[in-house]
């Protein structure tokens, strides 16, 4: 038994600080402006087994247009068999994704400014299905109704992406030729995203996203593909977008633990696979912990692997599951290290049809709660988010998995 001078002498070293220390905060760093990425109507719902319809699709969209979010996943071009929700296998293509997106690109929400939405395409025909049902639109029907302008608060710097070092030289593939510090896909849609070299009146943007995974087994699983021949997939799709101005976002699946090759997934295969992507010319890259296994130590080094390749920090994104309830602790990790991108969910809605047991995407209430008490901005008003989480959850029957939004919204309602 230790004796009382002992369990001092024990407690003083224990609380000393380490010289090396994980998670510092002895020399604090300003979390600054960040950007959230809103996947609820499409990563969210998308796992949900209950059938979706069309216009509280929409709704959703127009409620979170009003919350200040610049970026919102509103779609998906994939195989009905890959939805679980979906009733009408046939008719799927045309009567979801495809209407939500001429009804935003024909009638834009009310927005606090204009906003980015991004639709997933996991191969051509889904590109070309993406193509069709946009090219019918009439730009001057895509002006949105900005009733409250505000400056944009959290739209990143954008320099070219790494590691194209070649291509230095050239603008960008989303800056604008006026203002190489520009990002339209953010901020203003200098082009018709349909029609390359055509004037439009748009203020909104859409943009596309591809994936691929870090693991061969997962890749057969989601894709029926290796991870070269998704990557062969993914450069073509990539190819025929920029000849259409039109902006792509990548994903990497897994990246921190897979449901079929456990949760040791080396940091340099996620940091190739990324490299490859960022040097087809995809725009930006959310390395994804799909299956919520990724810990603040596995996150570091994951990190640090990516910085190794020569990947700049402005062409990343972070996307955490909170299966095992550190996605806060991760995205903490992430800002640490400097990255200023992250996405999440409305409600923590979401999860993964592969992964046994993987819950919802990180709830985007909490993370932002979590940001603003580091001083960082968002632009988001996390009161009127926490509303739409409760609003969504009970359409969709389930719990409202943000703890967040749950307690401001019994602190706001009498």
């Amino acid at each position: 038994m230790l004796k009382p001078i002992g369990i001092a002498r024990g407690l003083r070293a224990a609380f000393r600080p380490s010289a090396a220390r994980c998670l510092s905060t002895t020399a604090p760093r300003l979390a600054g402006e960040v950007r959230i990425v809103e996947v609820g109507p499409r990563d969210g719902l998308q796992n949900e087994k209950k059938s979706i319809d069309l216009e509280t699709k929409l709704e959703l969209i127009r409620r979170l247009a009003q919350t200040g979010v610049r970026n919102i996943e509103a779609g998906s071009f994939v195989a009905p068999k890959w939805v679980p929700q979906v009733l009408d296998k046939s008719s799927y293509w045309m009567a979801n994704s495809a209407d939500v997106l001429n009804q935003l690109l024909g009638h834009p929400p009310t927005s606090l400014h204009p906003i980015t939405y991004n639709y997933l395409v996991p191969n051509m025909k889904g590109l070309h299905k993406f193509l069709d049902a946009a090219v019918d639109v009439k730009p001057a029907t895509l002006e949105p109704d900005l009733s409250q302008p505000s400056d944009d608060p959290n739209a990143p710097p954008t320099p070219p992406p790494s590691p194209k070092e070649q291509q230095e030289a050239e603008p960008a593939p989303i800056t604008s030729a006026e203002d190489p510090n520009e990002m339209p896909s953010d901020t203003s849609a200098v082009n018709d995203p349909v029609k390359p070299g055509s004037p439009s009146t748009s203020k909104h943007a859409m943009e596309i996203s591809i994936f691929t995974a870090a693991t061969e087994a997962f890749s057969k699983a989601n894709t029926n593909c290796s991870i070269a021949e998704s990557l062969d997939r993914c450069k073509e799709i990539v190819a025929l977008a920029k000849t259409r101005n039109i902006r792509v976002r990548g994903y990497v699946s897994v990246a921190l633990g897979c449901p079929y090759e456990g949760p040791d997934v080396a940091p340099s295969r996620v940091a190739g696979i990324t490299t490859s992507l960022l040097e087809m010319g995809v725009d930006e890259v959310s390395v994804a912990d799909t299956t919520g296994m990724g810990t603040a130590p596995r996150t570091r080094e994951l990190l640090r692997a990516l910085s190794a390749t020569g990947i700049a920090n402005q062409d990343l994104a972070l996307h955490f599951h909170d299966t095992y309830g550190q996605a806060l602790v991760n995205a903490v990790v992430g800002l640490e290290h400097g990255i200023r991108t992250f996405d999440s969910s409305v409600g923590g809605l979401g999860g993964c049809p592969f992964s046994k047991g993987a819950t919802g995407n990180v709830a985007t209430e909490d993370l932002v709660y979590c940001l603003h008490s580091l001083g960082a901005t968002t632009g988001v008003n996390v009161d009127r988010m926490a509303e739409i989480g409760d609003w969504i959850s009970a359409e969709l029957g389930r719990s409202n998995d943000s703890r967040a939004g749950r307690a401001l919204l019994a602190r706001l309602r009498p």
